[in-house]
């Protein structure tokens, strides 16, 4: 659809955006998300990793070492319920063509996801952080941007490895550019809250690590490097898994040993016959 004021490059643009959102076949998730109980589980603050289907997944997953291809952030009941009946938003996440956006829960209800959670947040900065992520809805990204785009067409780039989280940063600096968690980054940022480790130099173990791992360290501390899968591998979130949080018993399970039973029975059968 053609906007007032549109040029070439906003067009190329949405048109470039809509083929990375393009949905891949095949996707089956192992544990698909129930929303009634992810919404009995998360808490403000709480950041919902995704394992995406999407072209641009692909790249980013391949470009990160991953499973989670994206991130939202969980804002509770801070926004208002929808005058047209619909579900509540309650997730916060950018998007290539929506930018910053509010959805609800059951947009990921059929995919593979984990909750992260920032460990003894203080309320007063979980206030702040989720004021923070409300105070971007409507920022958009930068649809002009055409190269910054173009790099996820290419799901497996032959870059070294030490490279590729660099390739997400690619572009031309306006801060919209960003993968989704580089928001929720700033966000945490602002409270001073880490997500990587800091790093130390502790007596007999300085040559624990390269230079280029520290430089690299130091660098990618800044919140237009964070990717979704350093929420998961930060010492300082804990990871949240809905069915655990709810006294599961494992004693409690329920077995469907039909299948197992008729394949032993079958298999005896076919002894005796051959005896």
């Amino acid at each position: 659809m053609t906007k007032p004021g549109d040029t070439l490059l906003d067009r190329l643009g949405r048109w470039l955006a809509g083929r990375l959102q393009d949905e891949s076949s095949g996707y089956e998730p192992y544990t698909p998300s129930d929303p009634e109980t992810l919404r009995r589980t998360l808490e403000p603050g709480d950041i919902l990793l995704i394992e995406g289907n999407q072209k641009i997944s692909a790249a980013i997953k391949y470009l990160t070492q991953s499973t989670w291809s994206h991130a939202a952030f969980y804002v509770g009941d801070a926004l208002a319920e929808p005058e047209d009946g619909t579900e509540r938003r309650r997730l916060i996440e950018v998007t290539l063509a929506e930018g910053s956006v509010a959805v609800p829960l059951s947009r990921y209800r059929t995919y593979n996801t984990r909750i992260c959670r920032a460990s003894g947040l203080a309320p007063e900065d979980r206030d702040k952080v989720v004021a923070f992520m409300i105070g971007k809805l409507g920022l958009k990204y930068d649809l002009k941007n055409i190269f910054d785009m173009l790099r996820y067409f290419l799901p497996t780039p032959p870059v070294p490895v030490r490279w590729r989280r660099r390739m997400l940063a690619f572009g031309s600096g306006d801060p919209t550019r960003a993968i989704c968690s580089t928001l929720i980054a700033e966000a945490y940022g602002q409270i001073r809250y880490p997500i990587l480790p800091e790093i130390t130099r502790a007596p007999g173990r300085a040559s624990a690590q390269s230079n280029y791992s520290r430089r690299e360290i130091l660098h990618i501390r800044h919140h237009s490097l964070y990717t979704p899968r350093d929420f998961d591998l930060s010492p300082f979130f804990r990871i949240v898994k809905p069915t655990l949080e709810y006294g599961f018993d494992y004693r409690q399970m329920v077995w469907d040993d039909k299948a197992s039973t008729d394949a032993e029975a079958a298999k005896a059968g076919t002894i005796a016959s051959d005896t």
